[in-house]
């Protein structure tokens, strides 16, 4: 699948508490909670980037 996308499709936690302002350990319940999708390559976890999107999406005030 090839994309035009200008960012990473996936980000290790802290880079991912470092563009949401989510703590880390807010991110890992909502990893254990599947309301972000990861992906693990090897030892590594990886936050799917849309999946943070439409989480941040779908729950603006």
């Amino acid at each position: 699948m090839a994309t035009n996308a200008k960012y990473p499709m996936t980000v290790r936690i802290p880079d991912a508490v470092s563009l949401t302002g989510i703590s880390r350990s807010t991110l890992y319940v909502m990893i254990r909670t599947h309301q972000i999708e990861t992906v693990k390559v090897g030892r590594s976890r990886y936050i799917v980037v849309a999946s943070l999107e439409r989480f941040i999406d779908a729950n603006r005030a």
